[in-house]
């Protein structure tokens, strides 16, 4: 399969805002997540080249309730840049001009300090290892029609990656872990001009850091820089 041509297609649907009818992996024999990796590769190795930076990672299908049904064992993966993080503290505006389908999802941000140990898959432990939280919102983008995609096109096209806004960074240490567990464990809210507009417990879309470090593991040959 033609990596550049694919990564063509996909840099030239985002930048044109076409719509591909039908996603990659029901049209190409053989689209699966290691060909989606080495596209995704190829997009990093063309940012860099124009002089952008990868500064982290963006997980999806974090609810594990999917990963039966679509075949997966754990999460995947895209590469975040250092012109779509946007660190915003408490406020931030973001122009969706360019963006073909965008949707927003509330995050949990977090920073590592220290690799994470995996055999103890308890919370607070897993919290020892994070610097920083912090609430944010990503702002998803696809070109694929009516949002139809398996996770191989997600990854292949910029993990549907367009924007993250991050707020305001909590230090996480000793004396307010326990604090964060709970809060973790707790409803995320989401209200829009104070009107709440959606509700849901974090643990569902396995958001927080001990589900994320626990069950993500790098399933791609590619090198993949140490991000922040």
């Amino acid at each position: 399969m033609d990596i550049a041509a694919l990564a063509d297609e996909l840099t030239n649907a985002y930048a044109t805002k076409t719509i591909l009818p039908v996603p990659l992996s029901s049209r190409e024999a053989g689209f699966d997540l290691a060909t989606a990796y080495a596209s995704e590769a190829e997009l990093v190795r063309r940012r860099r080249a124009g002089g952008r930076k990868t500064v982290g990672r963006k997980m999806g299908f974090a609810n594990k309730a999917m990963w039966r049904l679509l075949k997966l064992d754990t999460l995947v993966w895209a590469h975040m840049y250092d012109d779509t993080v946007i660190h915003a503290g408490k406020s931030a505006s973001l122009s969706l001009g360019r963006m073909v389908a965008p949707k927003i999802e509330p995050e949990i941000v977090f920073k590592l300090r220290a690799p994470v140990d995996t055999v103890n898959l308890d919370a607070a432990a897993i919290l020892g290892s994070v610097e920083w939280l912090a609430l944010g919102f990503e702002i998803v983008d696809s070109v694929f029609a009516d949002w139809k995609f398996q996770p191989a096109d997600f990854v292949a096209a910029f993990g549907l990656h367009a924007a993250l806004v991050v707020g305001e960074p909590r230090p996480v240490n000793a004396d307010n872990i326990p604090t964060l567990v709970e809060q973790l464990a707790q409803f995320v809210r989401l209200s829009r001009n104070d009107e709440l507009v959606a509700r849901g417990p974090a643990a569902i879309r396995c958001a927080a850091p001990r589900c994320a470090s626990a069950s993500w593991r790098q399933p791609s040959p590619v090198e993949v820089p140490k991000s922040r």
